[in-house]
């Protein structure tokens, strides 16, 4: 099992930047997946990011057409701290952000694929 703490959340304006940390502890795998969810009020909630690595050199990252070329996922530490670079925020980027895990490296995203979560944090971008 992966334990996960998500930290960098808070309140910014509009075309500000926020990075989200995700910090992993418990068992290694030889493939692994890190991603970044979010849920609005009154939302479903939608998959933002994803670093997916499966073994070697190179990892890959997938991202949500609503935050691709404003948002950058990167994983450093063996593996172990996901980041989330968010700039040129927008309102609509408010939400409770989630970090997850799951074994393996499949370009698969949906929420039930992941089996480790973070308590989320909270990200406000005002108007």
């Amino acid at each position: 099992q992966v334990q996960l703490v998500e930290s960098g959340g808070g309140l910014v304006q509009a075309g500000g930047s926020l990075r989200l940390s995700c910090a992993a502890s418990g068992r290694t795998f030889s493939s692994y997946t890190m991603a970044w969810f979010r849920q609005a009020p009154g939302k479903e909630r939608e998959f933002v990011a994803a670093i997916r690595w499966n073994g070697g050199s190179i990892y890959y990252a997938d991202y949500a057409d609503s935050v691709k070329g404003r948002f950058t996922i990167s994983m450093y530490g063996a593996k172990t701290t996901a980041y989330l670079q968010m700039n040129s925020l927008k309102p609509e980027d408010t939400a409770v952000y989630y970090c997850a895990a799951k074994v393996g490296g499949t370009y698969s995203y949906a929420g039930a694929d992941f089996g480790s979560w973070g308590q989320g944090t909270q990200v406000t971008v005002s108007s």
